[in-house]
């Protein structure tokens, strides 16, 4: 296996406690420039150079990029692969909209709102292949069921996806969205369940939060979107500009990444340790679990695209009244 690189530069570690302040965002373009200027090497020309802004810090979800970076295909394909931690979660697609990356880690469930604002981005990869968020409650709530809702206060993390997801586990329940009182939590998803602040949270992951809930005794209630009146989607999708979305890199990288995941598959402790080896810090009960909690989820292909999963899912936006201007699937994904 070979030595981690240019990723392994990044802090490979799980998030920092969510709602930690962000830099402003004048700090944060300073920051990202620093971070490009300080990680573009001499080893490869700027046309085998590519930059990836994640969706968050490196972390489990992000193990089929460490794959192919610790087994070499990102080398064998000839590419410089560059990833880079956001200094404000919710600007990676948005910097590359405006060409100051070659692609990032974004959301399929934000993808349709994205595009019905004319934001020039396209899915052009899978990263995750299923939905990793939960709505997540714990036993002192008495909330059993999603019926069990009504008339309680439910914790909303970020996005308009998430309330279009947590509108239709509702209605799979027979409940109205208005038969719930929800609250913005930014990131404090543990933070409101655990402080009574909200009877149950949507937002959270299967592989990080409600398994973090369990390891401290909590023992947590989850109910899956894709279970409960939700299409099934892809929790995390690499997107670049519509303009740049035949780039010649992006085919190799697929293709990498695709050889990545298959060695990540045939030996994940392998690849685990070769991680944990350039980062100690990540050798902890609560990573290893989320890191082995993710495997069945990577994208075996990245570059496939199933259109009429994705066609479902927007017709589902539209039925609900979530999306209300839906522009072609084809123009965001392909």
């Amino acid at each position: 296996m070979a030595p981690l690189g240019a990723a392994a530069l990044l802090p490979f570690a799980f998030p920092p406690p969510r709602g930690t302040r962000r830099p402003s965002p004048r700090r944060a373009w300073l920051l990202l420039g620093l971070f490009l200027w300080l990680l573009a090497g001499p080893q490869a020309s700027a046309a085998d150079r590519l930059t990836i802004i994640l969706d968050w810090f490196l972390n489990a979800d992000h193990e089929s990029l460490i794959a192919a970076e610790s087994c070499g295909d990102f080398a064998r394909a000839g590419l410089s692969v560059r990833l880079i931690p956001p200094a404000d979660t919710s600007e990676p697609v948005r910097l590359v909209a405006a060409g100051q990356a070659d692609l990032a880690i974004g959301y399929q469930d934000d993808l349709p709102f994205l595009a019905a604002r004319h934001l020039p981005v396209m899915r052009v990869g899978t990263l995750i292949g299923q939905p990793l968020n939960v709505l997540i409650a714990l036993p002192g709530s008495r909330i059993r069921s999603l019926a069990d809702l009504k008339a309680r206060r439910v914790g909303i993390s970020v996005g308009a996806g998430e309330n279009a997801l947590l509108d239709g586990m509702l209605r799979s329940a027979g409940l109205k969205p208005s038969d719930i009182t929800r609250t913005e939590i930014n990131f404090q998803i543990e933070q409101a369940l655990m402080t009574g602040r909200v009877d149950a949270v949507m937002g959270g992951l299967r592989n990080y939060e409600f398994i973090d809930l369990q390891r401290r005794g909590l023992h947590p209630l989850d109910w899956r979107p894709e279970q409960h009146g939700v299409p099934p989607y892809d929790e995390l999708v690499v997107v670049a500009r519509p303009a740049e979305a035949s780039d010649p890199r992006i085919p190799r990288f697929l293709a990498a990444l695709r050889a990545g995941t298959a060695c990540l598959l045939k030996d994940p402790q392998a690849v685990w340790q070769a991680a944990i080896r350039a980062h100690p810090e990540l050798d902890t009960p609560l990573n290893r679990a989320a890191w082995w909690a993710t495997l069945p989820t990577v994208a075996r292909d990245p570059a496939h695209l199933d259109l009429a999963r994705y066609q479902a899912f927007q017709d589902f936006l539209v039925r609900s009244g979530a999306l209300t201007d839906p522009v072609p699937v084809a123009a965001y994904a392909r």
